[in-house]
């Protein structure tokens, strides 16, 4: 019932450390407990306990990565209409809170750094690899223009690396997830996403062939640089299918096929590339239509991107 619902979230966040989390998360996105700790400078058993009134109240959203959990408001439905209206009634010039934004900030900064220096610590990898490969802003602009996003409110970009999909993408739908395996690459993209100013993107670990979300409940998917790494790409292509509504696009970009064997023997790389039939069958197995294929010239690695639709009947067939 309504007024029961009213009931719980005014006793959840009867409580001025509880007030302070759900300000912080709303400004902040993502945030993990130890650094929800460093900011409100409480201990862990202390906040976990209220994070986790928040949470059954509905108002936080809890994701594990490994040993860490990360909490942020509540997204949508009553909850997340909540938790604005209760921010709202907020004094603007709380000097507490005012204190908190400047630890988030620090937060945010720190985050930026370690981002910088990781990748410092493998520039010159990095540097390599960008000369072998098409320019990723002429990519990007493919993929921007391939890819319909008109009335999307949820879009996964999976194996996001650095975010640089989400930074795209996320400002033109109502919410985006991107999930990658590494941990350290997750920290990155979370630090691409403070820096850009981007709000509306979570940021989780997650394996490709078991994605943690509903049958036909995306609609749209990306897929950047991922399937050359993996021993069953059909099956991943597959698995994100499953995850599109009916009518959603799936949008696939990867290495043409080559010769440079370094990528297989050095950096991981299972497969030297694919043919168009070859994607395009998976794309028809997983029950998705073909709608555009990009070929992106480089020298000596080439890219194309394959922008697939779930069939709109595909859902009424089950």
């Amino acid at each position: 019932m309504v007024v029961e619902h009213t009931v719980e979230t005014l006793r959840a966040v009867a409580e001025p450390t509880r007030l302070r989390l759900l300000a912080l998360l709303a400004a902040g996105g993502e945030l993990s407990v130890s650094e929800l700790v460093r900011v409100l400078g409480q201990s862990q058993p202390r906040l976990s306990r209220h994070l986790k009134i928040l949470t059954k109240a509905g108002l936080l959203e809890r994701f594990s990565e490994g040993s860490w959990a990360f909490y942020r408001v509540a997204q949508s439905g009553p909850a997340s209409e909540s938790v604005r209206s209760i921010l709202s009634l907020l004094p603007q010039d709380d000097a507490t809170a005012a204190t908190d934004r400047s630890h988030l900030d620090e937060i945010k900064s720190a985050r930026v750094k370690a981002a910088q220096d990781y990748f410092q610590r493998n520039a010159s990898e990095w540097d390599r690899m960008a000369q072998l490969n098409v320019n990723e802003d002429a990519v990007a602009f493919a993929a921007e223009k391939l890819l319909p996003l008109g009335g999307v409110e949820q879009l996964l970009d999976i194996g996001t690396g650095t975010g640089r999909m989400l930074e795209m993408f996320a400002p033109k739908v109502t919410h985006a997830t991107g999930i990658d395996l590494n941990a350290e690459m997750l920290h990155v993209a979370r630090a691409n996403m403070d820096k850009a100013g981007i709000t509306n993107v979570s940021i989780r670990q997650a394996d490709i062939y078991t994605l943690p979300f509903d049958s036909d409940s995306l609609g749209a998917i990306t897929c950047h640089q991922v399937l050359h790494f993996l021993d069953r790409p059909q099956a991943a292509v597959a698995e994100a299918a499953r995850t599109l509504k009916p009518g959603g696009y799936m949008l696939v970009a990867d290495l043409a096929p080559h010769g440079v064997e370094d990528l297989r023997e050095n950096h991981a790389h299972l497969r030297l590339g694919f043919e168009d039939k070859e994607v395009k069958s998976w794309f028809a197995s997983a029950g998705l239509r073909s709608q555009a294929t990009v070929h992106l010239k480089g020298n000596p690695l080439s890219v194309t991107l394959w922008l697939a639709q779930k069939d709109q009947i595909t859902k009424q067939m089950k």
